[in-house]
């Protein structure tokens, strides 16, 4: 039976094969760039087969996760820059350094010790980087770059995400709220905010794009007003993310939950209507109202 490493060695012997002279013609004319969409998508099919609990599936969808590291090492490898041994001995290198509790003589005898070890690791590394000139970092003394708190948190992440890092670093150097009666406090202030912006728009006001204004077309709305609209609905959406964070919840899990929540209750209204002969297009607001409340109770009994 093979080993492990021999089974690793064998992905990275095929991932070669594929790239090499006569090997397949579509791993052949592909780039950095262009794999990025398949690593992202590849990303959430591992998150779904979680998120279902389907445990059959989900070795297939880690395999081709890990096939876009084995992608872009032998890339690299081409092009000189570095080979899957690198990632392979920095990741390494990183778990030893950062588990100084378990191949060193650092104390943590909670999940807590943990992660405040990891995160104060972590701070030391961005120091040792501060000469990289990091976004976000400010001129210091001596024309020297300090490096910013925020520094490494890409802005090519999911918005959801990003915005919970960075309010995590924040949180780290004491920039939080002390209590989360602040956070709903500050839920309340970002509501009225943008309550008082729509009272500028123009009449007859915010209608949704469906069917009951079919054929009117886009409202048009001042740019100033939508670029004001689309701020406040973004502090909305950070202030959320930060209640998840003060409760330990990851804000994109949670908002995934709830549109398989909705998946499901509305899959259930489409079958009532179908079964009686209509559609969802064709039922009135009030009877779509009923199937929904429906749903709601079917899902609550079982």
């Amino acid at each position: 039976m093979s080993t492990t490493g021999e089974r690793f060695e064998r992905a990275v012997a095929i991932m070669e094969r594929l790239r090499a002279p006569g090997g397949c013609p579509w791993d052949r004319e592909q780039t950095f760039d262009s794999i990025k969409p398949y690593t992202l998508e590849e990303t959430y099919e591992v998150l779904e087969a979680i998120d279902s609990r389907d445990w059959d599936e989900l070795p297939g969808e880690l395999g081709d996760l890990l096939l876009q590291v084995l992608f872009y090492s032998e890339m690299a490898k081409e092009q000189g820059s570095f080979s899957i041994d690198d990632v392979l001995d920095r990741l390494s290198r990183k778990l030893v350094d950062r588990h100084p509790h378990v191949f060193g003589d650092t104390k943590a005898e909670t999940s807590a010790d943990v992660k405040r070890n990891w995160e104060a690791l972590k701070a030391e590394e961005r120091k040792k980087r501060a000469g990289e000139n990091a976004d976000g970092a400010e001129a210091g003394p001596a024309g020297k770059t300090a490096p910013s708190i925020l520094a490494g948190v890409s802005s090519s992440m999911p918005a959801l995400l990003e915005a919970h890092k960075l309010s995590s670093r924040a949180a780290q150097v004491g920039f939080d709220w002390p209590e989360i009666d602040g956070l709903f406090e500050k839920l309340s202030e970002e509501t009225t905010e943008l309550r008082r912006d729509l009272q500028e728009f123009p009449a007859p006001g915010p209608r949704p794009e469906g069917r009951g204004v079919a054929g009117a077309g886009r409202q048009v709305v001042p740019e100033d007003l939508r670029v004001r609209l689309e701020e406040e609905v973004g502090d909305l959406f950070f202030v959320l993310v930060n209640i998840a964070r003060y409760l330990a919840i990851d804000p994109e899990s949670a908002l995934r939950r709830t549109n398989r929540k909705f998946r499901r209750r509305f899959h259930r209204m489409e079958e009532r209507l179908h079964a009686n002969g209509t559609t969802p297009e064709q039922a009135t607001m009030d009877e779509l109202e009923s199937l929904w409340q429906q749903a709601k109770r079917q899902e609550s009994r079982s």
